[in-house]
């Protein structure tokens, strides 16, 4: 049975209300309906008579409502009062601000409600407990509903249902099915400890206890990991076995990290010239690029390092073994202020080096770098990418731009993205397909993804499975750590403004980062324009205060830039712009208003704008946090420096979903799996898609056909053909 087209009309309870009601749910066959795990579990022993109950004890009780009323409190808030009991003794029961609770519990029904006792003025109460309403015939179904544990499904009181009733739709759903089936050969499931399918869903929406729950969870969540991982798996043998990629002419003896004086080649007279000599750490990374480059099977590799560990530098000597072999680069950024910066610094550092001229016998030339951005005239733009197309161009740095089609190469052999998380896999297949029909060879050119937010070892073998790895773990000798304070109330922001005077007037610079452009009646936060007037006239006053956010043309963002780096302005207002890619050595505050609203890897972006000169630096982070959650984030920044330590707090807080938004297609696979409390099922998941990828055919369209349903099949097919 497919039970991805059976439709939930076809079940005997589900009418045109309850369909409609399933529908908001996000529900439309049989296949969603069990895919829909329970969110948690009411034991029946943990079912508690209310006379055995003390103040303060949590615990489920089954009891009938035998009054109810709503009305408002002085304060305005919706009440909905019960008088429930059990039989034997009678609580009362408040629900604030859930006025539809009077609609759902009329006199007489039965429901599971699940709380904190607690008293009020001598009576025993619970206010906003969890309800599940007890309905239904009493079939063999709600027999084995009650006899171990009552699933609870998160939103279906939002819609009109209570979890006993989707339970029963569970129940009849899962009887109809029979046995379901499992891809997964016996002796794999016996070696890893695995519940065979059938009895996983079963164990998964009606455990007899909490122990068959968690081994219906391991097996469900193995079976999503493995869906993910198989993909990643079948496309590293593809990229490996069936594509060719170009063979760079890489002098391995240049890498060494004590070049001796005489003749070497186009690298050795670049690592030889350039102002920083290589970190240990930055030498192992580049001897990985080296021998990819050097391989006839293309590149795909991801450097990540935390912000000011050197990529630029890894990148640039990347593209040197590039030139050497008579290939162009090109470097995608994702913000026009990266990829200008990113271009003054390749025309820098590799002015000094010449290539042979193919055109002149005997002849050298310099390098030539360009620049596409939305700051190129049509006529210099027009004239870029005739050289793009006939190799006068050997590097070219832009945005998004040069994924159109107009952008065409000679001979592209390297591609460089930086940031890569702001991109998806679609925009790095787009760039490698150019330098396919750039090559009268039919090769591919070679792929390095750069990214300074950190990605958790988990996440990375999640999201970016298809490409291999390295890590610059180590900063340049001469770079201070960042001091960070968390500068709660506002009667410690005078201090804050008192150390931005003092640096400038010690004759460096300082940033100041808002959240807004502009004030907005719907956002109760600091705008950098009036920010930048609020401070000139204020706390700063004397200062020359400069402005620079998104909405400013490229000119005027680039004009704004220069005078900071000059220090013709000496503290900068700014959005979020200068987040990747403004490198200032003099900078060394940055204050953050109302940081509260960034993500963490946000913050550690930001907070990576200073530090970057010989100067001790200091990071302010401004006001209260509104929850928990955005208090464990400002306090984690407090605390962390490091970028690989903090992208683990981010995961455990964000979740799975954002990282895995990095694949930038469809819905995450992801119900039950958790790649932070999981990491043990990921890796097994890994090596299981290795195995099934090496079985063959046969056992990868067992698996082929759920990742298409349950994956979606533009996103399926997309990640292979991608």
């Amino acid at each position: 049975m497919d039970l991805a087209s059976v439709d939930l009309s076809r079940l005997r309870h589900v009418g045109p209300k309850r369909l409609e009601a399933l529908d908001k749910l996000g529900l439309d066959h049989v296949l969603d309906l069990i895919t829909y795990y329970p969110r948690r579990y009411v034991y029946r022993g943990a079912r508690a008579d209310l006379s055995d109950l003390d103040v303060g004890d949590e615990a489920a009780v089954l009891a009938r409502v035998d009054s109810s009323s709503a009305r408002r409190t002085r304060q305005g808030r919706a009440l909905v009062e019960l008088s429930v009991s059990d039989g034997e003794e009678s609580i009362r029961v408040n629900f604030f601000n859930q006025s539809w609770r009077f609609r759902q519990l009329p006199v007489g029904t039965r429901a599971i409600f699940y709380g904190t006792l607690s008293e009020y003025r001598g009576r025993r109460q619970m206010v906003n407990p969890t309800v599940d309403v007890v309905e239904g015939e009493v079939d063999e179904g709600s027999r084995r509903r009650t006899s171990g544990a009552l699933a609870i499904y998160a939103g279906s009181a939002r819609v009109g249902l209570s979890s006993w009733e989707m339970a029963g739709f569970v129940d009849e759903a899962l009887r109809r099915a029979g046995s379901l089936s499992d891809p997964l050969p016996d002796e794999w499931r016996q070696e890893w400890g695995l519940l065979e399918r059938t009895a996983a869903y079963w164990g998964i929406h009606q455990p007899a206890d909490p122990e068959v729950a968690s081994a219906a969870r391991r097996r469900l969540v193995f079976d999503e990991f493995v869906r993910l991982q198989l993909l990643v798996a079948l496309r590293r043998r593809r990229l490996r076995h069936r594509e060719s990629g170009i063979a760079h002419p890489v002098a391995m003896d240049e890498l060494g990290p004590d070049l001796r004086e005489g003749d070497v080649g186009l690298l050795g007279q670049f690592l030889r010239g350039h102002p920083f000599r290589l970190t240990g750490s930055q030498q192992r990374v580049l001897e990985e690029i080296a021998a990819d480059m050097a391989s006839s099977v293309p590149m795909h590799r991801l450097v990540q390092g935390d912000v000011g560990s050197g990529k630029t530098l890894i990148a640039t000597a990347a593209f040197v073994m590039a030139l050497a072999g008579g290939r162009q680069g090109a470097l995608m950024a994702p913000t026009e202020v990266l990829a200008e910066q990113l271009y003054g610094a390749l025309v820098r550092d590799l002015s000094p080096l010449e290539l042979v001229d193919e055109g002149v016998l005997g002849s050298r030339r310099p390098v030539r770098v360009a620049l596409l951005s939305a700051r190129v005239k049509a006529r210099d733009r027009a004239g870029i990418l005739a050289g793009l197309a006939r190799g006068d161009v050997d590097i070219v740095v832009g945005t998004h731009s040069l994924l159109h089609e107009e952008v065409r190469f000679a001979r592209l052999g390297l591609v460089v993205i930086d940031e890569q998380h702001r991109f998806g896999v679609e925009q790095r297949a787009t760039l490698r397909d150019k330098g396919r029909r750039a090559s009268k060879e039919d090769r591919d050119p070679d792929l390095l993804v750069m990214t300074a937010t950190p990605i958790p070892r988990t996440a990375a073998l999640a999201v970016f499975g298809d490409l291999d790895r390295s890590t610059i773990d180590e900063l340049p000798p001469g770079r201070h750590p960042i001091t960070t304070r968390w500068v709660r109330d506002p009667s410690g922001e005078a201090e804050v403004w008192a150390r931005v005077r003092a640096e400038v007037e010690a004759g460096r610079r300082a940033y100041v980062i808002c959240p807004l452009v502009e004030e907005s009646d719907r956002a109760e936060a600091t705008s950098a324009v009036a920010e930048r007037t609020r401070l000139a006239t204020g706390e700063l006053a004397g200062l020359s205060v400069g402005l620079l956010h998104g909405q400013l043309s490229s000119a005027e963002k680039e004009e704004a830039l220069s005078r900071f780096r000059s220090g013709e302005i000496s503290v900068l207002v700014a959005t979020v712009v200068v987040e990747v890619g403004v490198d200032v050595p003099d900078a060394t505050v940055i204050v953050i208003e109302d940081a509260w609203r960034f993500g963490l890897a946000q913050l550690h972006q930001l907070r990576g704008r200073v530090g970057r000169g010989p100067h001790p630096s200091e990071c302010y982070v401004l006001g209260s946090a509104p929850t928990a959650e955005a208090a464990e984030r400002l306090d984690a920044l407090e605390r962390l420096s490091d970028g690989f330590a903090l992208a683990e707090v981010d995961l455990s807080l964000r979740g799975e979903g954002t990282l895995l938004g990095a694949r930038q297609r469809g819905r995450s696979d992801l119900r039950l799996g958790n790649l932070v409390r999981d990491a043990e099922l990921l890796e097994l998941a890994q090596r299981a898609a290795e195995r099934i990828a090496d079985t063959g055919l046969s056992a990868q369209g067992e698996w082929a056909g759920e990742i298409r349903t349950l994956i979606e099949p533009d996103e399926a097919e997309f990640l292979f053909r991608s």
